[in-house]
């Protein structure tokens, strides 16, 4: 099996991971990096001050305690860690303290997406010190200091327009200005082979400029939301009379959608408040079911575009496969946190179409 030696930022769930299992490469995870949307008391310049005498493992020992001391659980390495092959020294909980300096010439694939950050300083200088105190800054930090083959930034199509333009302007001037070759380009999950509308702005840099490359090119999309359903499903995500009305509301059709072929786009948030896509199952179907009592016993059964019956949520792993991943994907964390971590990740399909022409472009494995 061809190994990719691959870090990861902002890693979440694993996407990039995913995607190479799935396209028959073996990653070989060299870091990620993720705190889980966890917050710590102390800012940044007094963690650089406690930590100026460590090494590199001292250090993330040190800031890794600071998490613990949180008493909060980071159930995205947890995610991670069910999921890929890596070991505790190669996780670290913060980009901020991560230094790349000892994976310079390491790393094949670089991946990561910053949040979406007001930039306070739009300098003329268009280089790092621009975007310093942005949590940008820290990923083209890493890509100066690792220097990997290749880089792939991820982010929503709005930082295009953010602060009308000014931010994509020295976004895409600092990657310039690393020495890599950039592209860039907005891909949609519906053109890649996912029934789901979700439009992502992709970058791509490459260390050799004699690469030439192209963005993935739309497929004809085969599958719709039905093809991703699960046979067997529990009582719970079945909608009371509150969700129901809600719901089947016209109001709130930008918020619910019932049945439909090509999802919205999945959010952190989907599923609650009655927010995300959701499926009207008939009251013959539900009969059906082995766990029908129980299903009876909660849903709220009523009429929909001529029929009777229920209307529920989309499970996690109906969600997951809606990002792409694959059954054997691990769920091991409670309703909330599997919600949020499908609706923040990549989804895989547009990520395999993405590396495919990456792989075409340059031989970046071993």
């Amino acid at each position: 099996m061809k190994r990719i030696n691959i870090g990861t930022v902002f890693s979440g769930i694993g996407a990039p991971e995913q995607a190479l299992i799935k396209m028959g490469f073996e990653p070989n995870i060299l870091f990620a990096c993720d705190n889980g949307e966890i917050e710590i008391p102390q800012n940044a310049e007094e963690i650089k001050s406690m930590t100026k005498n460590m090494d590199l493992e001292e250090s993330n020992k040190f800031v890794k305690s600071l998490y613990k001391a949180t008493k909060k659980t980071n159930y995205v390495k947890q995610s991670y860690f069910a999921n890929y092959k890596i070991l505790e020294k190669n996780w670290y909980e913060d980009i901020r303290f991560l230094d790349g300096s000892i994976f310079k010439n390491k790393i094949d694939l670089l991946v990561g997406g910053s949040p979406c950050q007001s930039f306070s300083i739009i300098g003329k200088r268009a280089g790092l010190e621009d975007v310093r105190g942005t949590l940008f800054y820290d990923y083209a930090r890493l890509i100066e200091q690792i220097k990997p083959k290749v880089f792939i930034y991820e982010n929503v199509p709005g930082m295009l327009v953010h602060n009308g333009g000014n931010t994509w302007k020295v976004i895409l001037s600092v990657f310039e200005s690393l020495g890599y070759t950039v592209s860039y380009s907005v891909l949609n999950a519906k053109d890649c082979g996912i029934p789901q509308d979700r439009k992502r702005l992709f970058v791509v840099g490459f260390k050799d400029k004699s690469v030439k490359f192209s963005f993935p090119e739309k497929i004809p999309l085969q599958t719709g939301m039905s093809d991703y359903l699960e046979k067997n499903i529990d009582a719970r995500h079945y909608l009371g009379k509150k969700g129901f009305e809600f719901v089947t509301n016209p109001k709130y059709r930008n918020r619910a959608r019932v049945n439909s072929k090509i999802i919205q786009t999945e959010k952190a948030n989907q599923q609650f408040n009655w927010n995300g896509d959701f499926v009207f199952e008939p009251l013959e179907s539900i009969k059906k079911r082995k766990n029908k009592d129980a299903i009876l016993d909660r849903a709220y059964i009523s009429n929909w575009n001529g029929q009777r019956g229920a209307i529920r949520q989309l499970t996690h792993r109906e969600c997951l496969r809606l990002m792409g991943f694959s059954d054997s994907f691990k769920i091991v964390v409670p309703n909330v946190p599997a919600y949020r971590q499908a609706g923040n990740s990549i989804v895989i399909n547009v990520l395999e179409a993405l590396f495919g022409q990456i792989f075409k472009a340059v031989n970046i494995y071993d």
